[in-house]
């Protein structure tokens, strides 16, 4: 039996596999990087339960069944919490902000637009990978199609007051 091979699905399967390197490269950076941040950073988070093997569908889970912060325009949910990092999927918008003792990557799974990352306003669409040091001031979306949803990896966990508004 033969399989027909398009380029629409060799491109697909090409965007996953980076996709998945990304994140889990991202991830494994962070991981490896973070431990004596850690220890400079008291009461980083809260308690975790161990982790366990799991498959989620980012897919599945829509905007509004991710739950309601603080913000009222972001919804976020924790998937990964370990002593030297957090997982997050996050929808919506947040003001321009800084975190000072936390590093963090996103990536775009879904949506389009841009974005402030210090003094500049990027463009970002499925598939960018966001660097954003700590201290780097940074700012939800110009949606052009949404919602905008993003995997954001928080390295150390970032503590409830590592968050300042900037304008």
């Amino acid at each position: 039996m033969q399989f027909k091979t398009t380029k629409k699905g060799i491109a697909m399967r090409q965007k996953n596999i980076i996709l998945s390197f990304a994140v889990v490269g991202a991830f494994a950076a962070g991981m490896a990087a973070s431990p004596l941040a850690q220890h400079l950073v008291a009461d980083a988070h809260a308690e975790q339960a161990p982790l366990v093997p799991a498959v989620i569908d980012l897919n599945a889970i829509t905007h509004a069944a991710l739950p309601a912060t603080p913000y009222p325009e972001l919804r976020s949910k924790i998937l990964v919490n370990t002593d030297n990092a957090t997982v997050n999927l996050q929808s919506g918008n947040v003001g321009k902000h800084i975190h000072a003792k936390t590093d963090e990557i996103q990536y775009i799974v879904e949506g389009t637009g841009s974005m402030w990352l210090g003094g500049e306003l990027k463009e970002f669409k499925p598939g960018t990978l966001i660097i954003i040091p700590k201290g780097t001031a940074h700012a939800g979306a110009v949606v052009t199609s949404g919602p905008v949803k993003a995997i954001a990896i928080k390295i150390p966990p970032q503590a409830k007051d590592d968050i300042s508004f900037v304008n």
